[in-house]
């Protein structure tokens, strides 16, 4: 590998942002790119930045305008609606959905709306993709939300929000309180095809990005590209909140598509848009910086580089510091390398260490032992943290606090070991994730509630009555249904019915057809359980439950899954 080494913690001492956020210099020039301001590009079309977490596009035709992605809340819709009849007052005749992540706010569409109906277009996958993020994996990946987009971090000071590298913010604080708007698509697709939509012809092409319903949308009348893919930083091939696996190899297909296109208009779901000549430069660095991370990737890979070798050596060229198209604003190169290799050769990289590895805090204890005692650790990293060699000070404060004799100034050296990479890092991910578990680790923050399986009353009764039923196979605790062999079915008016059958240490979903103990309950009583705001127990002794079989063994089948309302 002849790349020069690179470090993603730079030596660059921090500067204080608008309001007072220590941060690199750089992270804090990209505020300019993410402001609040409504772009006009070319004649047709209009684009919101700085909203919310994502923009809202408008492109007129002869028959009206076509929103393209309504945000996350009924109150940031609006926001962008309030900013476009400034420019136009043409009615929305048309939505098109670029992916999931922003379909939240469409009802506020419907004042504006011709009278004709609102038509709606999205990616066949989007439904799917919405159940799934609020399921099995909900705790995780809520707690990875709060990591990465600092939701829980303060507005200023030296640990406050500065953005979150794709976006001001993940929700925008003058929008709450967030209230929920989807509505599903009645046109949906799932392969390329072409459309007349407000008058327009809209060519859509399937572009997995960081959803799988990704979609890039070209309105050749107007030389017109509105994507998913090129974003204002380097693509987030890894996010550090945690999702699976962004093949980097069909990325590129869909940004090359988009290159082919040769667009006079560039329209992201993020950040500025742009226009003429510098369409088509911004966009070849941006796919040519993510083949060559995999292709080094794999190049070192296959020359027997370990993790931690190839994090080293795969490190981007000048060439991609002269556009911030390619820089290290959400997430970093080093982190990329690492999600790439897990998705290709999943977690063994050939380090013989890594084959059997001791549990952690036994693996620490002995290391600390080998280190001469607690206190020559706690000295070490103290010393390492005067020198700024943050990535030392980070492991050895991490040794004394995954361990048993952990105190509070193991805590406090590993919570400003945090900060100096949050301080000196460009990546706005890596800086909202270290802050927040700085001040967790400080008791300034109390995360505990995103590492239990929360279930909100109202998610409850959004979805169908039996939709979460299946998610309890995730709260079983194997040691209390350890022998249990029994299966119970819900019923819910209108003959809505689900089951789950417990074999001891799995509980399988089921139809409920040969349960032989069963519960009936309304959809709000579900909701109000599932959320914890009702015991089971005094629901059932309330007459809101009625239960068939005997009470003993409905006892013994709920007490099986960790969740306050149900044991």
């Amino acid at each position: 590998m002849t790349q020069p080494i690179a470090d993603s913690i730079d030596t660059i001492s921090p500067a204080a942002g608008p309001s007072g956020q220590l941060a690199h210099p750089d992270a804090i020039g990209h505020l300019e790119r993410l402001q609040r301001k409504m772009y006009r590009v070319g004649e047709h079309t209009w684009c919101f930045v700085g909203n919310g977490l994502s923009n809202q596009t408008f492109v007129q035709g002869p028959e009206g305008i076509i929103a393209i992605d309504t945000g996350e809340s009924v109150e940031e819709m609006r926001s962008a609606l309030n900013e476009l009849r400034m420019h136009t007052d043409a009615p929305i005749v048309a939505c098109i959905y670029t992916h999931f992540h922003y379909v939240a706010g469409t009802t506020a569409l419907l004042d504006e709306t011709s009278g004709a109906g609102l038509q709606i277009y999205g990616h066949a996958g989007i439904a799917a993709n919405l159940e799934r993020f609020g399921g099995e994996v909900a705790p995780r990946s809520a707690r990875g939300m709060v990591h990465q987009f600092g939701i829980a971090l303060p507005d200023g000071g030296d640990d406050g929000l500065l953005h979150c590298g794709l976006g001001l913010f993940y929700r925008n604080p003058a929008h709450a309180p967030f209230t929920p708007g989807h509505m599903p698509a009645q046109h949906l697709f799932d392969e390329p095809t072409t459309l007349r939509i407000a008058g327009l012809n809209v060519r859509v092409t399937p572009a997995p990005s960081d959803a799988t319903d990704s979609v890039t949308l070209w309105f050749p009348d107007l030389k017109l590209c509105v994507n998913n893919l090129v974003w204002p930083s380097l693509f987030n091939i890894y996010a550090i909140r945690g999702e699976e696996y962004r093949d980097p190899r069909i990325l590129l297909n869909g940004i090359d598509e988009i290159y082919d296109y040769q667009p006079e208009h560039l329209v992201c779901t993020h950040g500025p848009p742009l226009s003429g000549d510098e369409v088509g430069p911004a966009i070849l660095d941006f796919r040519d910086a993510i083949q060559f991370i995999w292709d080094q990737t794999v190049r070192g890979a296959n020359k027997g580089l370990t993790l931690s070798e190839l994090t080293q050596a795969v490190q981007l060229p000048e060439r991609f510091k002269r556009t911030y198209f390619t820089r290290q604003f959400y997430g970093l190169v080093e982190h990329h390398v690492r999600q790439i290799h897990s998705g290709l050769f999943g977690w063994l990289d050939e380090d013989e260490s890594h084959l059997f590895p001791l549990p952690d805090q036994q693996r620490y204890e002995r290391l600390i032992d080998g280190f001469g005692g607690r206190t020559n650790v706690l000295v070490q990293a103290q010393q390492a943290l005067q020198n700024k060699d943050w990535r030392w000070a980070l492991e050895l404060a991490t040794w004394l606090v995954r361990t048993p004799e952990v105190d509070d100034s193991d805590r406090q050296i590993l919570a400003s070991a945090l900060r100096g990479v949050a301080q000196h890092t460009t990546s706005t991910n890596v800086r909202n994730w270290c802050l927040t578990r700085a001040l967790e680790l400080e008791g300034q923050l109390d995360l505990s509630r995103f590492r239990t399986h929360r279930f909100s009353a109202g998610e409850v009764l959004a979805a169908p009555p039996t939709r979460f039923i299946p998610v309890l196979r995730v709260l079983l605790d194997p040691a209390a249904a350890e022998g249990l062999e029994e299966e119970l079915a819900w019923h819910f008016p209108g003959g809505n019915r689900a089951g789950l059958k417990v074999r001891g240490c799995v509980a399988v979903a089921t139809d409920g057809a040969d349960a032989s103990l069963s519960i009936g309950l309304s959809h709000e009583t579900w909701a109000q359980i599932l959320g914890a705001k009702l015991k089971l127990s005094d629901a059932i002794e309330q007459g809101l439950v009625s239960i068939q079989g005997p009470p003993e063994r409905i006892k013994r089948f709920f007490a099986a899954f960790e969740h306050p309302a149900l044991s």
